[in-house]
């Protein structure tokens, strides 16, 4: 029998064959060629080994390559949301490394690398689970806050061609995934059977809760203008005006909101270690506590994110509908909002329980009503 080339096994076609698959999608495209790549060359391999098997034509066929270019799309989205993940961290301790006057990370290219080498040091530290503590509590909590960080963080879309899926509720659905953190938080800090977690659960509850709701109330301006729930309908409406124009006052309400609700410096009571040891987080050790960082800096790039996309334009350049690399100039609005974050927390000490809930419910929630009634009544005007 001759012998079959391996180009004869990896045919790029095209994507859209699948019934499925009515919008362009970038991951989808790259998982698409990685599997006819790999699932090729595997096939070409089984069939020179037995020439003629019916398995090697199967692994290349139309359903087979839809279904498994779907699995390698997830895996795309997540690993470029990971990348993203760690250089929100590195541009953190570099931004605070300039800010106290030091060198800040220097492990790798620029200090790149030190990501990796504190989550492998992490990795190795001996993991230890409280004897009466909750076990389902415990675990159930942990994995439910983590899991829906990083699901709500592969859901943004860097653009109108990198999405998981292009949902009419999608900005609905991404603040519902967003809110269940608070509930979880609070089960955890009372699974572990300790004061300080208790008392960190309940302060991130306290803290969350009375944030959300002015954050809400923005977010309901934002859709309010953009007469939609969809991220791309949002960004679209922002062609001739970004967002923030209209509505300074809740882009404002929206920053500080979202740096409560990423538990960040100066709101970050939950955890207080001068006073509750790590707050709620005081019995996760090991990788446990890793992953509970790395949440939330999944969490903090969601809240970056979300401002954005309903206030900074999203993907789009100013004064301009021409984009060629839409998903790199949102991502550069994403690291500039989070440059923010890091300049807040070099900037400012902690402030009291009492304080995070006046400022949320006694200042937050009225600016955020006032820039409703803004948007009600430039609507009403039809000027917007």
């Amino acid at each position: 029998m001759p012998y079959d080339s391996i180009l004869n096994w990896i045919v790029f076609k095209d994507p859209m064959v699948n019934p499925f698959y009515n919008v362009y999608n970038l991951p989808y495209d790259i998982g698409f060629k990685l599997w006819e790549i790999l699932g090729g060359a595997i096939a070409w391999l089984i069939n020179l080994i037995f020439p003629g098997n019916g398995a090697s034509k199967f692994l290349v066929s139309q359903e087979v390559t839809g279904i498994l270019a779907l699995v390698l799309m997830v895996v795309v989205i997540f690993a470029v949301a990971f990348v993203i993940n760690l250089t929100m961290i590195w541009e953190e301790r570099k931004v605070l490394g300039r800010m106290m006057d030091r060198r800040a990370t220097r492990v790798g290219p620029l200090g790149y690398l030190q990501n990796l080498a504190d989550g492998l040091k992490t990795f190795l530290k001996e993991n230890i689970t409280p004897s009466k503590a909750d076990k389902k509590g415990y675990m159930w909590a942990l994995s439910i806050v983590i899991g829906t960080s990083v699901l709500i963080a592969c859901m943004i879309p860097l653009s109108d061609r990198w999405f998981i899926a292009d949902y009419g509720a999608g900005l609905l659905i991404i603040f519902g995934l967003f809110a269940i953190a608070p509930f979880m938080i609070l089960v955890a800090g009372w699974a572990q059977n300790n004061k300080y977690a208790l008392l960190g659960g309940m302060r991130a509850a306290a803290q969350m809760i009375s944030y959300e709701v002015p954050m809400l109330i923005v977010f309901a301006s934002v859709t309010l203008m953009a007469k939609s729930f969809n991220i791309n309908d949002i960004v679209a409406a922002q062609v001739g005006m970004w967002f923030i124009v209209p509505q300074i006052l809740g882009f404002i309400v929206f920053m500080v909101a979202a740096v409560a609700e990423a538990e960040r410096i100066p709101f970050d009571l939950p955890e207080a270690e001068a006073e509750l040891v790590e707050g709620w987080q005081t019995e996760y050790s090991g990788m446990k506590w890793g992953l509970i960082m790395l949440g939330d800096y999944f969490r903090g790039y969601v809240a970056c994110a979300l401002g954005v996309i309903m206030f900074l334009g999203g993907w789009m350049i100013p004064f301009t509908s021409w984009n060629a690399i839409p998903e790199i100039v949102f991502l550069l609005k994403v690291f500039l909002i989070f440059f923010v974050f890091a300049w807040i927390r070099a900037a400012h000490a902690r402030v009291r329980t009492d304080q995070i809930l006046w400022l949320g419910w006694k200042v937050l929630l009225p600016l955020s009503v006032i820039n409703l009634l803004i948007v009600l009544a430039l609507k009403i005007g039809g000027m917007v």
